[in-house]
């Protein structure tokens, strides 16, 4: 028996849920692969100009709750696909739009969209197809295998920028296999069912108190996130002149080992409890933020790149533990729709304060240096720690 009929439900869709992961994967490690260089060397977008179109690209996170009230009746099957056609549409925009930045953070707002949608839906399929007390090693396959999408579409910018010069006509044409990626990865997804009756209970917001530090915890961990996700890869395009192979070798990298990292780390939270991950993870992130923010006043600038690289796959190794929190629902949770529509709440709230460090990490960045700024996120990620430690699951459930 392999690990994913260990870990999944026979009865459920996870063989044609995980075919359009690695597909969707692949789409975007091609997009993320050149994203922040066409910004740079294209579209001529500063550290604050980043920050507006991050602002754009996290507030669909934070519209979620609207629009999962709006598709209240919809199963988590339909709304993971519905998200794969507003991907397309967004994707095919950056393609043939021109290169200003209104136009692009249009096509980034779009295609951002249908990413939130899909992002809500794949720890709740994943959590729904699980079998009993897998939860977690069910998060840590789905992340696997998207890990190995993104490798794969990493893989294939470096090649692309390595024979051919960084050209507006050789970005779009990467937007151009990303959208025909995409289109591939919905049709999987067409042989995705469900036969979820709508509850006539099922509310359009759905707020409970017993979940409550779960909201909190959001809130934490979408500000910490959200400094490295925006400006750990800026940091190396502007501040030390990294081009898109160099990116795309770095993101690789990373997706090769969080491939690893993430049935390992799904195995742990099953064995030792999501409350150890939460806590332990901010040790080493202290220590992250602190090299990237100051290696280039401890270092050649060399060296201090290569530091920076390597604290960058360290940061996305960790923020794996993200998954925790996703086992701490459904812990919570009385059923599968409970736990989709308190993931789809807990994401808005985490958008809530995402979408301001995505306004303002330039503009910190810009007059009081990149050091302030990945301070700022390691005492974030010191706050999520101590807040993580008060989690008493059993009592948190007797909450109304």
């Amino acid at each position: 028996m392999n690990r994913f009929e260990t870990a999944f439900r026979s009865d459920s869709n996870y063989k044609a849920f995980f075919w359009s992961i690695i597909i969707f994967g692949l789409s975007y490690g091609l997009y993320k692969g050149v994203i922040d260089n066409y910004l740079a060397e294209i579209v001529r977008a500063t550290e604050f100009d980043k920050g507006v179109t991050e602002f754009f690209r996290e507030l669909p996170g934070l519209l979620l709750v609207f629009i999962f009230a709006i598709l209240y009746a919809f199963s988590a099957e339909r709304i993971y696909k519905l998200g794969s056609l507003v991907m397309l549409v967004g994707m095919a925009l950056h393609a043939s739009a021109p290169s200003t930045r209104a136009w692009i953070t249009l096509a980034i707002f779009i295609f951002s969209i249908g990413e939130h949608m899909q992002l809500a839906m794949r720890s709740a399929l994943s959590l729904d197809y699980a079998k009993p007390g897998r939860g977690g090693m069910g998060l840590g396959l789905q992340n696997a295998v998207y890990q190995i999408g993104t490798l794969i579409g990493f893989l294939l910018v470096m090649a692309l920028f390595y024979y051919f010069d960084s050209t507006r006509s050789l970005f779009r044409s990467v937007f151009v296999v990303s959208a025909l990626a995409i289109a591939l990865g919905m049709a999987s997804t067409l042989k995705m069912t469900s036969s979820n009756a709508l509850k006539l209970d099922k509310k359009r917001f759905y707020f409970r108190k017993k979940f409550s530090k779960y909201y909190m915890l959001e809130v934490f961990y979408g500000a910490r996130k959200q400094i490295f996700f925006t400006f750990g890869p800026y940091v190396l395009v502007l501040f030390y002149g990294a081009n898109a192979m160099i990116i795309s070798l770095l993101f690789a990298i990373a997706a090769f080992c969080s491939f690893f990292a993430s049935p390992w780390l799904g195995k742990i939270i099953d064995r030792f409890g999501y409350k150890l991950v939460m806590v332990m993870d901010t040790l080493i992130l202290v220590v992250v933020c602190f090299f990237y923010g100051y290696a280039h006043h401890l270092f050649s600038e060399k060296v201090a790149f290569v530091v920076c690289c390597v604290n960058y796959i360290l940061d996305a190794m960790i923020s794996l533990a993200s998954m925790a929190t996703s086992v701490y629902v459904q812990d919570l949770s009385d059923d599968a729709d409970e736990v989709r529509a308190t993931l789809s709440t807990g994401l808005s709230v985490n958008h809530m304060i995402t979408i301001l460090i995505a306004l303002f990490g330039g503009w910190v960045w810009k007059i009081l240096g990149i050091e302030t700024l990945f301070a700022l996120s390691a005492a974030l990620g010191l706050c999520n720690s101590a807040y993580a430690a008060t989690i008493n699951a059993a009592r948190d459930r007797l909450r109304s």
